[in-house]
């Protein structure tokens, strides 16, 4: 009851005494004991202290499930992957597939026009249109859409290292007037890039092959 009444929590007790006495029984020895003024205060920090454990070891696991999870995906799709061996065809559906969902759509315009703040989807659009269609990077114009704190010329720099088109290639923009006095909260951000080139007959086809497999799923097997 002493080290009760010094503060301890019967955790601390049972270390200190060496004794694996349960909490119950402790419980009931000190029924009468008056804990400090203090006594509060550290329960809620240690309440605080094992919360944060307790989250901290949630965030490991969950990233361990994640990981695993990845990792199985790689593996199940590894031999898929495989037997598409550069099939020209299946890339043209998956080309496809992208323009349909970051593509230009609006019917005034005329040829390819894809725009993403995602370097990944970028290279995949561009990697695909010089499988598919032949073209290369140097053949593409570019333009990047950012906002008023940002500096063209930089982005301008990282768009190209990305794509490997080249900086006379991209067009003059100006910043979104809609951002002014606005400061830029993500520092990774580095613009729209908007990537053009590509024939109206490449565009038309793209726009034709999504047509094509939802005809074919509504009639069904």
């Amino acid at each position: 009851m002493a080290l009760r009444g010094e503060g301890k929590t019967y955790s601390e007790i049972q270390k200190t005494i060496g004794v694996k006495i349960p909490k119950s029984t402790l419980s009931n020895w000190c029924t009468a004991v008056i804990l400090p003024a203090w006594y509060q205060e550290k329960i809620d920090a240690l309440n605080k202290e094992n919360s944060s454990k307790a989250l901290r070891t949630a965030h490991a696991a969950n990233r361990i499930k994640r990981e695993q999870l990845l990792d199985g995906f790689l593996r199940a799709n590894t031999t898929a992957f495989d037997a598409i061996n550069f099939n020209k065809d299946v890339y043209k559906i998956i080309l496809s597939i992208l323009h349909l969902g970051e593509g230009a759509k609006w019917k005034s315009h005329s040829g390819l026009m894809l725009g993403s703040t995602d370097p990944n989807i970028i290279k995949l659009y561009i990697g695909l249109l010089a499988v598919c269609y032949g073209i290369q990077p140097r053949q593409l114009k570019c333009r990047v859409g950012h906002r008023a704190d940002q500096s063209l010329g930089q982005l301008q720099r990282y768009w190209s290292n990305v794509t490997a088109i080249p900086l006379e290639n991209f067009y003059k923009s100006i910043p979104d007037p809609r951002t002014v006095g606005k400061p830029t909260r993500h520092r990774d951000y580095m613009g729209v890039c908007v990537i053009m080139g590509g024939s109206t007959t490449i565009q038309l086809e793209l726009e034709m092959i999504p047509a094509l497999i939802l005809e074919k799923i509504e009639k069904g097997p």
